[in-house]
């Protein structure tokens, strides 16, 4: 069964076009973290392999405020070259193929070591960072305070 082709995006890996697909809304066990983030991938042409890929964080809108990343293409393409060295073949009829990623595998596919980010009730905190790294961020004061 071939992934749906609505809210796919293409890459080219190789010379060889595929389509990725994050899940639209998150499982249950995925909302809950009980799951990790995934994403699948085949080829854009004559899909018959779909490779899923599972990452050591939670999804972006998991329920209850785990860190996660930000899936960029150079991510994906780097799991797929992983994918094909561990015998992933994206043209041969079968099962799906399952790449399962660690942290460290992270640092080496990304090339330095990954931003994570914090969900947050306006947006996405980098790891470690505050409300002032919040893009429409704004601080509420009590009314016994002035504001700065």
């Amino acid at each position: 069964m071939a992934m749906p082709k609505k809210g796919s995006r293409s890459i080219a890996v190789d010379g060889t076009v595929y389509r990725w697909l994050v899940r639209h809304k998150p499982t249950y066990s995925q909302g809950n973290n009980w799951a990790p983030l995934t994403f699948a991938v085949e080829r854009a042409e004559e899909p018959v392999s779909v490779l899923m890929v599972t990452l050591p964080c939670a999804r972006p809108d998991n329920w209850l405020g785990e860190r996660t990343i930000a899936i960029r293409p150079v991510l994906v393409s780097g799991c797929i070259r992983r994918a094909i060295e561990q015998g992933w073949d994206s043209g041969r009829t079968g099962s799906g193929f399952t790449l399962t990623i660690t942290e460290d595998d992270l640092v080496a596919l990304l090339g330095e070591p990954p931003q994570y980010l914090i969900p947050f009730l306006w947006g996405m905190i980098p790891e470690g960072g505050g409300i002032e790294d919040l893009p429409r961020g704004v601080q509420i004061w009590s009314r016994d305070q002035p504001a700065p």
